[in-house]
Formats: C-alpha cells, structure tokens, sequence
C-alpha cells in the first residue's frame, strides 16, 4: 500500500514537472513571437522594406560563396548586437512577467521565522 501511495504520488510531481515544463515553453514562444512582431513593426515605421521578403529571413547574395554568405550573415549579426539589446528593452515590461521577489510573504528574507 505505502509503495502504491509512492508511485501515485511520482505520478503527481511527473505531471507537475511537465505541467511547468509546458508553460514555460509557452511563455518563451509567445515572448520570442511577441519580440519578433514588435521588431518587425518598429521597421515599418521607419523604413521602406517588403515586408514580405524580410519576414523569409535573412537575404543572401546568390552572386556569394556559401562561407562569404555566412561571414555577412555573423557580421549583421555582430552589427545588430549593441541597437538589438537597446530594441529589446523597450519591450521588456510588455513581454517578460513582472520579477517576484522569493519571500516576499516573509518580509522578503527568504527563509521561515524560528
């Protein structure tokens, strides 16, 4: 009896272990597709670009070696780095859910009163 007691209850924390696995895949995909539509507006709103066309990817110069293609590629890349992290601040308060403080019940110490 105590072992199927045991057994019922790693079934219960399997469940909750990919319950929580669950949510937080889904709270990575909506904040990377929210990041990535919010970028997406922020170049309409100031450029001319076929929007079309950029929501492929990244372009390559078929005229370009595989290796040069792929040197542009990490140097766009490296280029975006400093005004990318500056974009995605913007949108931090929109995307991530607010930070909570372990403990806050408890005077925000983190540990129980002796």
């Amino acid at each position: 009896m105590d072992e199927s007691r045991e057994e019922a209850r790693g079934d219960a924390l399997v469940d909750q272990l990919f319950y929580l696995g669950m949510t937080l895949r889904d709270r990575v995909w909506d904040a990377l597709h929210i990041g990535v539509k919010r970028a997406m507006a922020v170049v309409c709103s100031g450029f001319s670009y076929d929007m079309e066309v950029v929501s492929h990817g990244f372009v390559i110069d078929i005229s370009k070696t595989d290796a040069e293609n792929e040197e542009r590629l990490h140097a766009l890349i490296d280029d975006a780095e400093v005004p990318g992290e500056r974009l995605a601040k913007l949108f931090e308060l929109e995307v991530l859910p607010p930070e909570t403080s372990l403990g806050a019940s408890d005077g925000g110490e983190g540990r129980d009163a002796d």
